[in-house]
């Protein structure tokens, strides 16, 4: 049978909302300041880089 008595553990549906709001305004910035994405940039940025590099000198 489920137990359905109200514990102190479980949180209230408004300390849930104010828990999203509050990830929701992390934002943009928050995800740019991850360390893995801006490894993968800094990649990204370099290729592109190199290759408008080579098509002005080399070709």
């Amino acid at each position: 049978m489920l137990d359905t008595t109200q514990g102190g553990s479980a949180p209230q549906a408004d300390e849930r909302h104010d828990a999203l709001i509050v990830d929701e305004r992390r934002g943009c910035l928050f995800a740019l300041s991850q360390p893995p994405l801006m490894i993968f940039l800094a990649v990204i940025g370099c290729l592109l880089l190199l290759a408008s590099l080579h098509d002005l000198f080399l070709l």
